[in-house]
């Protein structure tokens, strides 16, 4: 029981996390990054979401089977816990992605090159059609920042 305790707190506190476009990783200091500049040609809302939400997916399998553990007994318990774990995966995962969501926008950007490229970030920064920005791409992927 102890364990499922730690494995909801675990997911909570991994929900409260967030990193914006200004937050680098440590493994991203000290990388070349490629800088190009552009003017914002269109900007649309999105949400962002956990794409493999692991934690939530197993505490609420591992809880949803306790769950079911305690219903009945034989032939009947073990279904119920089969039942359990699995309504519990599906919920679980639910939970977790709807707690790491994180409002953010599809940036497109005409470069100054010609090339038209879109990157999708958090939301910390606004932008808007028509300023000036630039785009630095490392081997984690693409931002944009004002110019």
């Amino acid at each position: 029981m102890k364990t499922v305790f730690l494995a909801v707190i675990v997911a909570i506190v991994a929900g409260c996390a967030s990193v914006g476009p200004q937050d680098y990783g440590r493994s991203e200091a000290r990388v070349v990054q490629t800088v190009a500049y552009g003017t914002v040609e269109g900007v649309r809302t999105v949400r962002i979401t956990e794409d493999k939400p692991i934690v939530g997916t197993v505490a609420g399998a591992a809880l949803g089977g306790l769950l079911g553990n305690s219903i009945g007994h034989g032939g009947g318990r073990a279904a119920a816990t089969v039942i359990g774990a699995v309504g519990g995966g599906i919920a679980g995962n639910a939970i977790e992605r709807h707690a790491t969501a994180q409002d953010g926008q599809e940036i497109v950007v005409r470069l100054d090159n010609g090339t038209t490229i879109a990157v999708v970030q958090g939301a910390a920064q606004g932008f808007e059609t028509g300023q000036r920005v630039r785009v630095l791409t490392g081997p984690k992927g693409s931002r944009v920042e004002p110019a």
